[in-house]
């Protein structure tokens, strides 16, 4: 792995609990990567009292702890400055989802991990099964235990080596009794509880499938198979009281990876669900929920509407959604169905022709089973379609920086008003592209945002537009270094990408936004941007990543 030059690569050693042996593993490589005469040090390396892991860190530069008190006790983290400034070859850091103690300069150490990534330093880290964010659910309910240490998919997702470290349940439970795992006081409780065979055997089925599921979709991401992508996408439907919205999430999440499609979180806004109606709490949830979902991995899209079936049913002809993620509808009152009334999913069933409706069962804590539609399972991957019904044709997804001018780049050093930037972005987009008068390109991009925002992604917007007669879609992007003034959101907004796609290739639309939802979860990328001073570094910065994601996919394994 640390044969590569550029930016840095991220090793993962990834487990189904404590004990198995991913901390060993690591620094047993850091010694062997030392001895090739490679300059590792140790970041960080829980020990928890193990004399064997203690031991191992012998010989092995160690960088040494900071120190921070909070509420009167003094914790010790990650010295993240004093490992940039060391600047080693490799770095070994353990616990990837730990939680930094407030007041760090990142709140989860994963984030530590990707600030030393982008200065170039491989890292070698471990992780266990249960911390990713979309196992959540399935591992209370196997383990009825709530995981608070989270961190998102995509950050083992996008790492570049993982290595399976198992041992049988028995064997961990043995090592339990001889206390390798856990001190004498702690040894009974942890068998009656966590450590229970049942518990210990659904997380190794767990990590093992995750396994499986990466590799294969590693497999699938060859550029042979991106050429024939299919256009069907996933959306989940979410609400600002319904139940579970996490839970539809975290399933969506697994479901769009197991299918290797991207996929959408759409919000309905009624009249009745305006900012100025809702009350805070029901805000802070639905907040929340929207913030998963960017952190699980979806485009978030919030729509106005009066209609919410219509609503999301226009959405899905649009985007090219083939399956479609609900809860379960609130019984309707005896009186309302005697009437004729339907409830949401009723009316989503029935009219999404072509489409695949898979209700959740969101009623009860425990019930978190699919329920497919009659006409077809969940179980059963949908079949790309067009709009015809047919399996689309082989077709060369775009590529980026083709799409990007540097006369399509705009850097605003200052806070910009929103109408302004799109407005600015447009005359970029059109200056050159033959394409006619930008008023009417802007009051399309207009039309679209009063529909439903696209200022939303956590920092990234995705405004964008079907034009007609327009030969080639076109990217701009803004770079708001103060971010967007008349917005009010919790994070700002400081990278703009504004799309248009030919009105006649509804596909091409997909196809980049979902590059560009790639490209909005990639910290490291997002990064580099920012620290770009002109239009040609940031296209520059575009073509880089683009080539370190070819190179990614096709180099083998050292």
């Amino acid at each position: 792995m640390i044969r590569r030059a550029g930016r840095g690569r991220l090793k993962v050693y990834l487990g189904y609990g404590a004990g198995v042996g991913k901390t060993y593993q690591m620094l047993l490589e850091g010694h062997r990567l030392k001895d090739e005469g490679i300059d590792v040090v140790v970041g960080l390396v829980e020990t928890h009292g193990r004399a064997e892991t203690a031991k191992l860190i012998e010989g092995l530069e160690v960088v040494p702890r900071r120190r921070q008190e909070y509420r009167s006790v003094v914790l010790e983290e990650m010295d993240l400055s004093a490992v940039l400034a060391r600047k080693p070859q490799v770095a070994l850091i353990d616990e990837l989802a730990h939680t930094n103690v407030p007041g760090s300069r990142n709140p989860k150490r994963y984030q530590d991990v990707q600030d030393i990534l982008a200065e170039g330093i491989h890292v070698i880290t471990t992780l266990n099964i249960q911390h990713l964010e979309s196992l959540y659910d399935m591992v209370e309910k196997a383990t009825h235990v709530k995981i608070r240490e989270r961190i998102p998919d995509t950050v083992l997702g996008e790492a570049d080596q993982l290595v399976n470290v198992d041992l049988t349940t028995e064997d961990l439970r043995k090592r339990l009794l001889e206390g390798k795992v856990y001190p004498p006081e702690r040894i009974q409780t942890a068998l009656e509880n966590f450590f229970k065979a049942a518990n210990l055997e659904k997380l190794r089925e767990l990590t093992l499938r995750e396994l499986a599921s990466q590799i294969d979709q590693r497999r699938r991401e060859t550029p042979e198979e991106e050429a024939v992508a299919a256009p069907d996408q996933i959306m989940v439907c979410l609400s600002s009281r319904g139940p579970k919205g996490e839970a539809l999430l975290r399933y969506a999440s697994r479901l769009a990876g197991k299918l290797n499609r991207n996929w959408y979180a759409v919000y309905v806004q009624t009249p009745s669900e305006e900012p100025t109606v809702i009350d805070a709490h029901t805000q802070r949830i639905l907040s929340g929920t929207l913030i998963l979902a960017k952190q699980l991995g979806a485009m978030v899209f919030t729509y106005k509407g009066e209609d919410i079936a219509d609503t999301l049913l226009r959405f899905a002809r649009e985007y090219r959604v083939g399956t479609i993620v609900v809860g379960s509808p609130t019984p309707l009152p005896a009186w309302k169905r005697w009437m004729g009334e339907r409830s949401t999913v009723d009316r989503l069933i029935h009219n999404a022709m072509g489409m695949t409706v898979v209700v959740l069962d969101t009623r009860e804590e425990e019930a978190a089973h699919p329920r497919p539609t009659p006409e077809r399972g969940i179980s059963e991957a949908p079949p790309p379609r067009t709009t015809e019904g047919t399996v689309p044709p082989a077709s060369r997804l775009p590529v980026l920086s083709n799409l990007i001018s540097t006369r399509g780049i705009v850097i605003w050093n200052q806070p910009v008003r929103k109408e302004l930037a799109l407005r600015t972005l447009v005359d970029a987009a059109v200056s050159d592209s033959g394409i006619g008068d930008p008023a009417t390109v802007l009051g399309l991009i207009l039309k679209r945002e009063e529909e439903g925002s696209t200022f939303f992604n956590e920092g990234v917007a995705f405004p964008h537009a079907r034009v007609e007669n327009l030969e080639n879609p076109i990217v701009a992007m803004g770079v708001t270094r103060q971010g967007v003034e008349d917005l009010s959101l919790e994070k700002p907004v400081e990278y703009i990408f504004l799309v248009l796609t030919p009105a006649e290739s509804p596909d091409s639309q997909v196809q980049i936004l979902g590059i560009l939802a790639r490209v909005s979860r990639n910290r490291h990328f997002l990064l580099k941007i920012r620290s770009c001073r002109t239009p040609e570094e940031v296209l520059s910065a575009v073509q880089d990543w683009e080539a370190q994601q070819a190179v990614s996919i096709v180099e083998p394994a050292p």
